[in-house]
This record gives structure tokens, sequence and C-alpha cells, in this order.
């Protein structure tokens, strides 16, 4: 594990207010720098953190090189966005605070947030700077947000003269979906060189962006951070449990309907067959009833022919009898 000592140092300029890093670039900011202060102590049991400002008036030194975690906190919760930023003069007065640091084993190392345009400072004197800090055996990482292509020309070129042994790194953060808290904790910022540090690992690309991944599960070296790994593990198990749950549900939803549109489809089926045989039964029912009323007028109608035919034939065996009888009455002569 790395000895450091560590001084972040953090935009408080008018830039900050924009809310593209939800819910505004100063409260991003914020979350991350607590995340980098945090990590840096913990990677070794004797490094220290200080905090200062570079915008406003001057740059401001809000916390000198301490292991209180709190205090740091409680500064960077209290910023106060005012001003433009000042990075050649913030990098010089944070060299100069690390040189006065109390152990002189110690690592000296700046990170910088950087949110806002960098109008005040031209190229050429960020590499003159660079050169200087790394004459010096000053480590430098930068994470870029906000303006990043406005200064990635700038912060590249101060990276390539102040690097030496891939010790400094610069970290361009777009707006997107991300959370700027989150892409700093897989970076190679929070962990140098896959230090045994708990928090990310080796560089990758973000949207075209330098991050980092982590050689352990969640970014989490359990040994390091035991409750934080179990944390995050029970949250992914619960997250599982319950995606697990809904698919079960869904499916058992899509089975129940399936089901219930076979019912259907049979039921329509049997509606559809009683109508039928009710419809061939009516069907039948009427050709009976007209049959009946056809062989009724039938039967009818020769009833009344053999009447009529048997009328007749009385009427001719009457007229026979007639005859008969007057032929007896006047015989021949």
């Amino acid at each position: 594990m790395v000895l450091e000592a560590v001084m972040v140092c953090v935009d408080n300029s008018e830039w900050m207010r924009n809310g593209d890093y939800p819910p505004s670039r100063l409260d991003a900011q914020q979350d991350a720098a607590n995340l980098v202060c945090g990590a840096k102590l913990q990677q070794n049991p004797e490094n220290t953190v200080g905090l200062m400002t570079m915008a406003g008036k001057t740059p401001e030194i809000l916390v000198t090189q301490t292991q209180d975690i709190g205090v740091i906190l409680s500064c960077l919760h209290g910023l106060r966005v005012r001003g433009c930023v000042d990075l050649k003069g913030a990098i010089l007065k944070a060299q100069l605070a690390l040189k006065h640091r109390q152990n002189k084993v110690q690592r000296q190392r700046l990170i910088v947030f950087v949110g806002s345009y960098l109008e005040n400072v031209s190229e050429e004197e960020l590499v003159a700077l660079g050169r200087r800090l790394k004459k010096n055996n000053v480590a430098v990482d930068v994470i870029s947000f906000g303006e990043c292509e406005a200064n990635d020309a700038k912060l590249e070129a101060f990276i390539a003269a102040v690097n030496s042994n891939e010790n400094s790194h610069l970290l361009s953060v777009s707006p997107g979906p991300h959370i700027l808290s989150d892409v700093v904790l897989t970076s190679p910022i929070v962990q140098q060189d896959g230090m045994d540090g708990g928090y990310g690992a080796s560089a990758s690309g973000i949207n075209g962006q330098t991050a980092g991944s982590s050689d352990y599960e969640f970014g989490v070296d359990p040994n390091v951070d035991p409750e934080l790994a179990m944390a995050l593990r029970i949250s992914m198990e619960e997250e599982k449990s319950r995606q697990e749950a809904l698919s079960r549900q869904q499916e058992q939803e899509q089975q129940n309907e399936a089901a219930s549109s076979e019912k259907n489809q049979a039921m329509d089926y049997s509606r559809g067959e009683e109508a039928d045989a009710e419809l061939y039964d009516s069907q039948g029912k009427d050709a009976m009833q007209v049959d009946s009323q056809q062989q009724q007028a039938t039967t009818g109608r020769n009833e009344e022919e053999d009447e009529e035919l048997q009328r007749a034939l009385e009427m001719s065996l009457q007229d026979n009898q007639t005859s008969h009888d007057s032929n007896q009455e006047h015989p021949t002569q």
C-alpha cells in the first residue's frame, strides 16, 4: 500500500450551478470528492487528506492534512459558489501545502476537480506547471466534467507533462445517465495500479471516456470493507429475487390468460354447436309441420272428392230408379 499525502482541489466557481449533472455540478462534485477522500484514507492507515477550493478571490485551503473524514465532509457540504477558477494558482498553493507535510515519507498527490471552462490559463502555462510538478515528484489526477470538450486538450497536455511512470491520470466524464461518483469509483484515480484499496482497479472506457473497472465483486474488496461488500451483495440478491418473482408472476399471468382464452374458445364452440342443433331442430319441426299441413289438406280434398262422387252415384241411382218406375206405370201397348 502506497503511503500518500493527498490534497483535493474542488471547483466552486459559478459554473457549478449548472444542472447537467443531477442535481447540480456542485452536488455531484461533493459526492465524488467525499468518495475520493474516504478511499484515500482507507488505502493506508497513515494516509492524510487535505481540501481546498480553487475559485473566489483567491484559492483557499479549507482543511490541512488530516485523517479526520468528518472535518472534510463538513467543509465539503459548506462550499460556497463564487467567481472563476484559478487552476494554476490553486495547484501552486496545493503543492506548497504538500511540501510542508509532517511525514516526509508520504508521496505527494493532487486530485483536481475541473468543472468549468479554463479561460484564465493557456496550454503552455499548464505544460510548464506540469513539468515543475514532475520535477518535485508530485503526482496529479484530474477529474474533468461539465466542459470536457473545451478543456480536454489543455488537460491532456498537462497530464502528459506531469506524468511519471503512469502515476497521473485524466478522467473525463461527459453528462449522461451515469453518476459522476460512480464513474470515479471505478476509475484508477481511486485505486492506483490495482492497489488493495477496495474501491476500483484498472482503466477501461465508458462512452469513450477514461474510467475503470474492478477486480472485485461490486468494485469493493471484502477484506477492506466487509460491511459494504455484504450490503452490496445482499442488495444484489434481493434485486435478483425480485426480478425472478416478477418473471414468475408474468409467466403465471400468461399461462392464466392462455387457459382463459382456450376455455372461452371451447365455450364459444359449444355454444355454436348448441345453436346449430337448435336451428336444426327448429327447421325439422317446421318441415314436419308443413308436411302435416300438406297431408291434412290433401286428405281434405280427397274426402271432398269422395263425397262428390258418392252424391253423383246416388243421383245416378235415383235417376235409374225413377226411369224404371215410369216404365212400369206405362207398359207398352
